[in-house]
């Protein structure tokens, strides 16, 4: 019978086949196998993953944040962030995503120049590991592109040494008509090489450069940085832009076959030097191409659920659930070993490409117009025909909750908050956004200094600033952060709110969101009901499934419910969750 070992080099193998099937190689994919393992640090002691094991409970909770999102003076930043997050969310967070923070040139870290070294302005890497000691921490792997003032691309340019070969080329009559991106910038950007001109793919930007992952030295290179990140403590990979990975002239060139197995090589990899460790791909499309990164729980371990901020938003901000509750219903239970990655805010904005299909042209529009309106920006991408096409909503997600369709109105707050009790009580892992955390609102400045409508939201706190805005009872600061982390203080002690546990949409109308939990074993089941309206609305008691013979309390307020036959008022974006259990 094989070792583990021997197991773990012919999947390998057999994946590299598929791979690189068109692809002729210098060396045997056997041999390319060994090679992986060896940079890897795997040997012949290795042991064998079981599959379809959940890495994930309740308990887990992501922060999003920048290195720098808080700032003090005389003190690096992942320090400041670490004292932040221990005296603020140190009983509700026990993750966190700190976005890239290595040397870069431009997007904010995501055109990185050297990925093997942290960012001296933010601290170095006894900082991230001090962090990683006391949460999961979740890094991003920038795999698709990197710096035009990178080392490897500096090669490229003087065509000779490491990365001379790492970049993806192709004649500048190429046909790309049928090339999906992001962005409106030209495709290629022309370089001047010993060899001549070259036409250099730039799915991005022309300062974020391709990889050419047809050379086997560029996987090879990953490898390399993954096994740096595991040894530094990273425990979830957050795979950016993944879906552009394999390029083949004449194609969409948005996940390929190959890309998906790339996807499972690595996580093959990943999952033999830690069993514990968790891919998340980040695939900004529309839905059913989404789905199709869990693979059959052999790709990626959790999938951004994009298409839920633009639902959830779209809801609140017209007073009916439609059609977040069509997606809601339509979305496949995430088998063991996967799961749903939730977020309504991040460092991007609201992208909209995810809810192609589910909401109509009519609806966007109205969306897009309203978010506008409360000083939001919108970026548009090119498509086929050439039009210009809204892709993505930037807009703090507070201040994207100040009204309604109809416009500005006083409930903020609770719109607000509306929004987070439902995300936190859905299937998944929830990942909250610092500045979400924090309520903070539309950085103008910062679009000013940058040029990039991304910035609004990703506003920068002086540290005295923030202590100052959080002790100021007149402003909303102190008093989102303690709702917050009350909800989320409810959420980790329900075994209902487990990624993995059952959950059933309800009909309730349009009015009213709701869905029920079931923890795995059974014993303990939630009814996650919001009132999406800006009107005060009773809920009959006798339109849930509540068991007569239990006990049943509304978790957030912490009441009992004595009367089943009842009827209960929730104040306009009120949410309630009940449950027949307390939890742990």
């Amino acid at each position: 019978m094989a070792t583990p070992y021997e197991q773990l080099l012919g999947k390998l193998t057999q994946q590299l086949d598929v791979i690189y099937k068109d692809i002729n190689l210098q060396q045997t994919t056997e041999k390319l196998a060994q090679q992986l393992a060896l940079l890897m640090n795997l040997h012949d002691d290795c042991s064998a993953v079981t599959p379809f094991t959940n890495q994930w409970s309740e308990e887990d909770v992501i922060l999003i944040t920048y290195g720098d999102s808080i700032v003090k003076d005389d003190e690096v930043p992942l320090k400041t962030l670490r004292r932040f997050i221990n005296a603020n969310m140190n009983e509700t967070v026990n993750s966190v995503h700190i976005l890239p923070f290595f040397p870069y040139s431009s997007d904010d870290g995501f055109s990185i120049i050297d990925y093997s070294t942290v960012n001296q302005s933010l601290g170095d890497w006894e900082d991230v590991k001090a962090i990683a000691k006391e949460r999961h921490l979740m890094s991003d792997l920038v795999i698709n592109h990197c710096s035009s003032r990178s080392f490897w691309f500096e090669n490229f340019i003087k065509g000779e040494g490491e990365g001379h070969d790492f970049f993806f080329t192709a004649p500048a009559d190429t046909d790309t008509s049928d090339v999906v991106r992001p962005r409106t910038s030209p495709l290629f950007r022309e370089v001047n090489t010993p060899s001549g001109e070259q036409s250099v793919w730039c799915t991005f930007s022309h300062d974020q450069v391709d990889f050419d992952f047809r050379n086997p030295e560029v996987l090879k290179a990953f490898v390399i940085i993954i096994r740096q990140y595991l040894d530094m403590g990273v425990k979830i990979f957050r795979f950016d832009a993944i879906a552009f990975l394999w390029k083949i002239a004449g194609t969409s060139c948005i996940n390929l076959p190959e890309t998906h197995e790339v996807v499972r090589l690595l996580r093959t990899l990943i999952e033999h030097a830690k069993h514990d460790a968790i891919i998340i791909t980040e695939t900004n499309i529309p839905n059913p191409q989404n789905l199709t990164y869990f693979g059959n729980a052999n790709e990626a371990h959790a999938i951004y659920n994009f298409s839920l901020p633009p639902l959830l938003i779209n809801t609140l901000l017209t007073g009916n659930c439609l059609y977040l509750k069509r997606w809601l219903m339509s979305m496949p239970p995430a088998q063991d070993g996967t799961t749903y990655f939730n977020f309504i805010a991040s460092h991007d904005g609201v992208g909209l490409r995810p809810v192609e299909g589910l909401l109509s042209d009519e609806e966007t529009n109205a969306l897009v117009k309203t978010i506008e309106g409360f000083g939001g920006k919108i970026s548009c991408r090119t498509t086929e025909d050439g039009t210009q096409k809204p892709y993505e909503m930037n807009i703090s997600l507070f201040d994207a909750m100040q009204g309604t369709t109809e416009g500005k109105d006083e409930f903020n707050m609770v719109r607000f908050v509306c929004a987070h009790a439902i995300m936190f009580a859905l299937e998944g892992i929830p990942g909250i956004y610092i500045h979400s955390m924090l309520g903070t609102q539309n950085d103008y400045k910062k679009i000013e200094d940058t040029g990039s409508n991304r910035s609004i939201n990703r506003h920068r706190w002086k540290d005295d600033l923030l202590v100052d805005a959080l002790q100021d009872d007149t402003k909303h600061h102190a008093n989102v952060l303690a709702t917050l982390n009350k909800l989320l203080a409810i959420r980790i002690k329900q075994p209902a709110f487990h990624p993995n546990a059952t959950q059933f949409t309800l009909h309730l109308g349009l009015q009213f969101f709701g869905f029920w939990r079931q923890s795995q074993d059974r014993k303990q089941s939630i009814f996650c009901i919001s009132n999406v309206t800006d009107k005060p609305l009773s809920l009959p008691l006798s339109e849930l499934n509540l068991i007569v013979n239990n006990s049943w309390y509304e978790l957030i307020s912490g009441e009992e419910i004595t009367d089943l036959t009842q009827e209960i008022e929730l104040a306009p974006y009120q949410s309630v969750w009940i449950a027949n259990t307390r939890g742990k």
